[in-house]
This record gives structure tokens, C-alpha cells and sequence, in this order.
């Protein structure tokens, strides 16, 4: 992950379905869109949800009310032997692989994939015996704060810095998909500015202005659910996008990545070139005969900037024309 350029997370999720060969695609596509890294879920579904566990409003939108949430889940799990093929296969197509494990089994799981980075979802952050674990593996983390405040964001930091020393923290609200007067971008300047960490940011909302919006307010890591076809089966497909839309929300990043540009204000090297054509200097407005005095009546300002800069105006009023200048013609004294 590089400090210099937005690391940028093509969220598959549970979009695969189930099934291999569609994870396989969709890792297919995020390095065609241009990510840096395709992130998946590990989740033991028994350990993870109770069999009384009702689903999300926007799970019974998409998937309807007979099952469970349990039983939804089962239909999603891919397990250990599943992300080890996946694992491999991205290093074959060269992008990274992340997964965020969602119990104490799949964070062990995890680590003997041989993952470095820990990426904590949104509902464990108030999970203490979960963080501990991760605190434990001393790996580098980040964390997603959805339905989160401020309080529970710095208790989490607290148990996790016990044992894991870097930490980037991703603004987030978890519903799908996010309305916009409930995205509160300012908050992750917020948490930048208060927690003193790195942040990004974990979107959705339908589209892709918030999260170039987040990239120029500072985001060093994004992260969007992206599907094959909005149209499948399942929870999230509805609100991720399609791959030409996440090639498009890359793109434009990188624009604005390079937009952002160091912050010091001094003329641009390609703008260079226009300051004579394009600002002015000081003229005759008039014919102006050797020995007259320069006044506001026989000079003016016009294009192009190669001359005296009107800047200088009142050191030219009042003084003497040396030679004769002819109309439109630059002042010189």
C-alpha cells in the first residue's frame, strides 16, 4: 500500500454468491477496472449470526422475508479452502486479495493465509474479545466505523494498539445504500483531525461522487461494493456498481489524485506560456510625443504582458515619455 496514491478496494463481498468461478470473475474485473486490491468476507455463518437473527431492511428488500439471516449467509459462505484458491489467484492476475473475517475462527483463518493486513468490518468494532484477537496478530489494520461514534471509535483504537501499530480508519455508513444527506464525509476529517490516524473512506451510496468527493477531502483508501450485474440475486448487488462504473470511479480518483497537486500556489508549467499572451502591460492610448508626461488620459492597459506590468501604473503616471511612442505601443521609461 502506497502512502503517495490512494489504495483503492474493489469491495466483491458476498457478490460471488457462493460460487468460485464467480469470485473468479469478479477478480477478473477489478483488475480490469484499475483497483489495487478485490476484497472478499470469511465468516463461519453459525459463529457469526444466531439462528433468531432478523435480516437488515435492505436484505429483505433484495432477498425477500421466507429465510433467515442464517440461512441467507449459508448460501454466501465461501470458506478457507475457497480464499486460498482465491489467494492464489489473484497473485496470478496481480492485484492484491483482502478478506474481513467476522468471527474469532476466520481471524485465525486469516492469518495462516498469510494476510498482513487485517481489514475489521463496521459491525465488530464494539466487538471486544474479536478486536483482542487482532490486537493479537500484531498485523496492520483497518477499520471501518460505521455506526460508530466517536467514543466507540477510541475504545476500539485502544484494544487494537495493543498490539497492532498501524491502523487507518474508514468513515462508513452501513446502509444499503446510503442515502446522501446521511453520508457526513466531514466526519472522516474529523476523525483524521481528533485520532491523529490516516483514513479513508467505505462507501454506500448508490453512484460514484462520494467517494472522489471523500479522495479530495483527504481519503487514502477507498473501498466500493462492486458486482458483475446489479440485477443478480442477493443482498448487495443492488447497491454496488457494475464494472464500467467502478472503472469510471478509478479513473476519475486518479484524476483528482493528481489534481490535488502539493499545495503550493505558483504558476503551473503547462500555464507558464500564457502569462505574456494573457495578462497586460502598460500602452499608449494615444500618440505620445518625446518629453510629454505620462497620465491617465494617453495611457492604458492592453494585452499582451510582455511589457511594464500594470502593477506599476503609479510609477509611470507623472513621468516623462523619452522617445515618442505610437499608439498601442508598450511604455517604456
Amino acid at each position: 500500500m502506497s502512502k503517495d496514491r490512494v489504495y483503492i478496494i474493489a469491495e466483491a463481498g458476498v457478490n460471488h454468491n457462493g460460487n468460485i468461478e464467480l469470485a473468479k470473475k469478479l477478480v477478473d474485473k477489478a483488475k480490469w477496472a484499475g483497483a489495487d486490491a478485490v476484497k472478499f468476507q470469511l465468516f463461519k455463518s453459525e459463529k457469526m449470526t444466531s439462528s433468531s437473527a432478523e435480516k437488515a431492511d435492505y436484505q429483505r428488500k433484495t432477498t425477500g422475508e421466507v429465510e433467515s439471516q442464517l440461512q441467507m449467509l449459508k448460501k454466501l459462505e465461501i470458506g478457507y479452502s475457497e480464499h486460498r484458491i482465491l489467494m492464489d489467484y489473484c497473485e496470478e492476475v496481480g492485484i492484491d486479495f483482502l478478506t474481513s473475517p467476522f468471527d474469532l475462527e476466520s481471524i485465525k483463518e486469516l492469518c495462516e493465509l498469510g494476510l498482513e493486513l487485517i481489514k475489521i468490518p463496521s459491525p465488530e468494532i464494539t466487538n471486544l474479545p474479536y478486536l483482542r484477537k487482532v490486537a493479537e496478530t500484531n498485523k496492520k489494520v483497518i477499520l471501518s466505523t460505521g455506526m460508530s461514534d466517536m467514543d466507540e471509535v477510541k475504545s476500539a483504537i485502544e484494544v487494537l494498539e495493543s498490539g497492532c501499530k498501524e491502523i487507518i480508519l474508514l468513515h462508513c455508513n452501513t446502509e444499503y445504500p446510503t442515502p446522501m444527506e446521511d453520508v457526513n464525509l466531514l466526519a472522516m476529517v474529523t476523525l483524521k483531525e481528533e485520532l491523529k490516524k490516516e483514513v479513508g473512506y467505505s462507501d454506500h451510496t448508490l453512484g460514484i461522487e462520494v467517494p472522489i468527493a471523500a479522495v479530495a477531502l483527504g481519503a487514502k483508501v477507498i473501498e466500493k461494493h462492486f458486482t458483475l450485474d446489479k440485477g443478480m440475486t442477493g443482498p448487495d448487488h443492488k447497491a454496488s456498481l457494475e464494472p464500467e462504473e467502478l472503472k469510471q470511479m478509478i479513473q476519475s480518483i486518479r484524476n483528482i489524485e493528481m489534481a490535488m497537486g502539493n499545495g503550493i500556489k505558483k504558476p503551473s508549467k503547462s500555464e507558464l506560456k500564457n502569462k505574456e499572451i494573457a495578462r497586460k502591460s502598460i500602452v499608449a492610448d494615444v500618440d505620445i510625443k518625446e518629453g510629454e508626461i505620462f497620465t491617465e488620459e494617453n495611457i492604458t492597459c492592453k494585452r499582451p504582458g510582455s511589457g511594464i506590468s500594470p502593477m506599476e501604473w503609479d510609477k509611470v503616471i507623472g513621468t516623462k515619455a523619452k522617445r515618442t511612442f505610437m499608439s498601442d505601443e508598450l511604455i517604456e521609461i
